[in-house]
């Protein structure tokens, strides 16, 4: 690939021209397509949107959660999409407000007295992002409401990180990540995460160990 057209996609993906960058973004540039996902034991999520814009996506996601104890099962298929609603370009850093939200079906099953007593209702999942990057550290922040009739799930995050090492586009660069996150109702604790992020141009993988002994792992690709 040409350098020009490095730095096209570079600046079309929001990340510096002089290095990979961690892609905080849940949508990447116009015409794209991103596909992500993120799988432990209680949380299971994946999502694919197409960016019509620079700054509008529409997609499909569906998610699995599951809590602590074991009783409460959920699964979410929904219709989402995700809104840069403001960038701030900075000499050597870079800063992004998102909006995030979806529509769909919630179907669960609770455990009580012995019986499964199950439900599908209609759940609505609005939320904002706030991320902070340059090429060597990291910063987010999320929070999404998961709401239904008689259903508070709301989802809190914060993950921050730094890369060992500078490099160029078409070489792959090691980060090391911290994420802390909690989902109301069915987790009574924050769940804490270090994961090991690996980057190279259009895709990143991370993968780690939580604070329950889970494995987690997570990847995005943009296309």
């Amino acid at each position: 690939m040409q350098l020009s057209s490095c730095f096209k996609l570079l600046l079309k993906f929001g990340l510096f021209i002089s290095s990979v960058n961690a892609f905080a973004g849940p949508m990447g540039f116009k015409d794209s397509f991103m596909v992500m996902g993120d799988f432990n034991s209680n949380w299971r999520e994946a999502f694919i949107n197409y960016a019509i814009t620079p700054r509008d996506a529409f997609g499909v996601g569906a998610t699995y959660m599951r809590s602590d104890d074991k009783s409460k099962t959920r699964t979410l298929e929904e219709f989402t999409y995700t809104s840069l609603i403001k960038r701030w370009n900075l000499p050597n850093s870079q800063a992004n407000l998102w909006f995030t939200g979806g529509i769909g079906a919630i179907q669960g099953e609770n455990d009580l007295t012995g019986k499964d007593h199950r439900f599908d209702k209609v759940m609505v999942t609005p939320g904002v992002q706030y991320d902070y990057e340059t090429t060597r550290v990291y910063f987010a922040a999320a929070h999404r409401l998961y709401r239904a009739e008689h259903i508070n799930h709301d989802f809190t995050s914060a993950r921050a990180g730094f890369s060992f090492y500078e490099t160029d586009y078409d070489k792959t660069q090691p980060w090391a990540i911290l994420e802390a996150r909690n989902m109301n109702g069915l987790s009574d604790k924050i769940e804490v995460t270090p994961m090991l992020r690996l980057i190279n141009k259009s895709y990143f993988v991370e993968g780690g160990i939580n604070n329950s002994g889970q494995p987690r792992f997570n990847f995005m690709y943009i296309f």
